[in-house]
């Protein structure tokens, strides 16, 4: 199953979660998706705990190794520019 949720979505129940304000949470996750951004643009991998790993590629593309799910499964790689 795939969950897709906006920046604002995501935020809000980040703020829900942490006790902060939605404002507040949507900075931490620009700083996380900088810091993100940052590290594969500088050739190295950039992980999210739970969900996998990007990797750096050629030029402006890179790898996204998503973890396998705890009841089993092969992980998958997917391209993006």
């Amino acid at each position: 199953m795939i969950c897709v949720m906006k920046k604002e979505q995501l935020a809000r129940r980040l703020a829900q979660e942490r006790h902060v304000s939605p404002a507040v949470a949507a900075d931490q996750l620009d700083r996380i998706v900088s810091d993100l951004l940052m590290k594969v643009r500088r050739g190295q991998a950039a992980s999210l705990p739970g969900l996998g790993t990007f990797q750096p590629g050629s030029e402006k593309e890179f790898q996204f190794d998503r973890e396998a799910p705890k009841t089993g499964g092969a992980s998958s790689k997917k391209r993006s520019k």
